[in-house]
């Protein structure tokens, strides 16, 4: 029985979507390593900066950034299958606008704390 889910597209496409949660998990232990050298110093923290400064960091960063993105994407086109009926004006809102205001509030959350990120900058 090994493999079944590989016989069907939307069963190889939901472990697609499982598998990049991996990615979520991995960048939320890269950012407790930098909370944990943080609090142990500043010789720790500057450390870790210089280990997230190097090439492979960054390639990981952004093979890292790649699932992140695929998994908020893959997060909010099942977000209308997964709620109750939405009507708006006595009309059912259509599955696309969910998705659509999903991915839109997250753009600008993730610009809204970027744009603070960089205010608080040195």
């Amino acid at each position: 029985m090994a493999g079944w889910w590989r016989r069907n597209p939307y069963f190889v496409w939901y472990m697609v979507r499982e598998v990049t949660a991996v990615a979520v998990a991995v960048y939320t232990l890269v950012l407790l390593a930098g909370v944990v050298c943080l609090a142990s110093g500043e010789a720790a923290w500057n450390g870790w900066l210089s280990a997230m400064r190097s090439p492979v960091s960054i390639a990981i960063h952004a093979a890292l950034l790649v699932g992140m993105v695929s998994h908020a994407w893959s997060w909010f086109d099942i977000m209308p299958k997964t709620m109750p009926l939405l009507f708006v004006g006595g009309r059912p809102v259509a599955a696309s606008a969910i998705t659509r205001a999903g991915l839109a509030a997250a753009v600008v959350a993730a610009a809204a704390l970027f744009a603070l990120a960089w205010a608080l900058r040195p």
